[in-house]
């Protein structure tokens, strides 16, 4: 790439309006949460939305890791993007 089309790129980059991901960006998000823990109920031999009397330390874990991940979401949902 020469240094025009370089000089241009950032130009064209620097002057797109931002916008906000929004409900889609969120959902998306949200999927690949829910995807993950999932997979970790999965690795520790559960099923994930099965209730338990006792919830053991595993699945509690995965649980604080789908809070992250989720509030992480709420992050993405608002957060401008080019």
């Amino acid at each position: 790439m020469n240094i025009k089309s370089t000089i241009s790129l950032i130009i064209a980059a620097a002057a797109a309006p931002a916008v906000v991901a929004g409900p889609l960006g969120y959902a998306i998000c949200q999927t690949g949460c829910n995807a993950l823990v999932v997979s970790c109920y999965a690795g520790a031999g559960f099923t994930f939305g099965v209730a338990l009397p006792v919830a053991p330390a595993v699945i509690v874990a995965c649980n604080a890791g789908l809070g992250t991940c989720m509030a992480a979401c709420a992050v993405v949902a608002f957060s401008p993007t080019l």
